[in-house]
């Protein structure tokens, strides 16, 4: 692309949907609501969400994350993360008397539903996801013996099952929706008696974030996405943009991880973020943009979106007499 010239406009596309999810905005207001309610601390299992801003504010509000549930003092407080735990998480919180607070996603929740119902009906479960992400995980703890996970297309020659008559795929809920799809149509072929989910596994949200790029990547000479490097999600909407035709894509978590040189030739910035991002850090990268003349901000608009999950019902009892009450057991 050649140098621009004094008249090449400079221009901002804002994907709309971005940022907070549903199941996002439910488990901060929980760790915020349980420190106000029972004070600190308030232990959390895992990143609540996957952002790094997210988890240092309310660190400063008096919560402590943790990464295993034996990092928790008897007797305490524990929330578990929005993107879910395996049942033995359960068995150990109950083992040291926490009083538990879950903060699960119900579309995650949703997942291992499914994995119990099938396991039960004794299918091979093909889990489309990847390897070591803490949803994984907690799906995959939901029936162990029957669920393989598959990470990617290029995973598919390796399955194995009993019964490729017995077979259902299921998936994490923060895939690429093309990269997924192409899983399962390689799935497909090599079972053809493959069973789908009853609803699709991959959440609202994050397919949402995905079209909103699509239909703003091909515009867009570069395109920034605001999100923490663990959030599986955040980093699919690079992929989501490089895939749809900008020239160049990156994840920041601030603005001032933004290199001036991005902007070498470049006309049209794309902005978006995932869904565990507040709104304040996407702000920052606009007031980034705009003091290098990317002043015209037009939203690229490819969804409404009005879910909100009730709080976790944990948040409406007295935990503190509870946890209590279990270590004077």
């Amino acid at each position: 692309m050649g140098r621009m010239t004094a008249t090449t406009p400079r221009r901002v596309l804002l994907a709309a949907p971005r940022g907070y999810c549903a199941g996002v905005d439910r488990a901060v207001i929980a760790v915020e609501k349980a420190l106000e309610q029972y004070g600190s601390p308030v232990y959390v299992r895992h990143e609540i969400v996957h952002n790094k801003y997210v988890v240092q504010t309310l660190e400063k509000k008096g919560a402590i994350f943790v990464e295993e549930t034996a990092e928790v003092p008897e007797g305490s407080i524990v929330m578990f993360s929005a993107h879910g735990v395996a049942p033995t998480v359960h068995d150990e919180a109950a083992k040291r008397k926490l009083a538990t607070i879950d903060a699960t996603c119900p579309l995650v929740t949703k997942v291992h539903k499914e994995a119990v119902r099938f396991a039960q009906d004794d299918f091979d479960i093909l889990l489309i996801g990847h390897e070591g992400h803490e949803e994984v995980i907690g799906t995959s703890g939901e029936a162990p013996e029957h669920i393989t996970l598959v990470d990617g297309p290029e995973d598919v020659a390796n399955i194995e099952v009993r019964d490729p008559s017995r077979v259902v795929w299921l998936s994490q809920t923060t895939l690429s929706v093309d990269e997924t799809m192409e899983t399962v149509g390689a799935l497909k072929e090599k079972f053809p008696l493959l069973i789908s989910p009853p609803s699709d596994d991959i959440c609202y949200a994050t397919q949402n974030r995905q079209i909103a790029v699509k239909q703003m990547g091909a515009d867009a000479d570069l395109v920034i996405v605001v999100g923490s490097k663990n959030s599986s999600n955040s980093v699919r909407l690079v992929e989501v943009a490089l895939g749809a035709g900008a020239n160049d894509a990156h994840l920041v978590d601030f603005a001032d991880e933004i290199e001036e040189s991005w902007l070498d030739g470049v006309s049209t910035v794309g902005v978006t973020s995932g869904a565990s991002v507040p709104e304040v850090l996407v702000d920052g990268v606009l007031a980034w943009l705009s003091e290098r003349g990317f002043e015209d901000v037009e939203i690229v608009k490819a969804a409404e979106e009005s879910i909100i999950f009730s709080l976790p019902k944990e948040l409406r009892r007295d935990l503190r007499a509870e946890a209590a009450a279990l270590s004077a057991e």
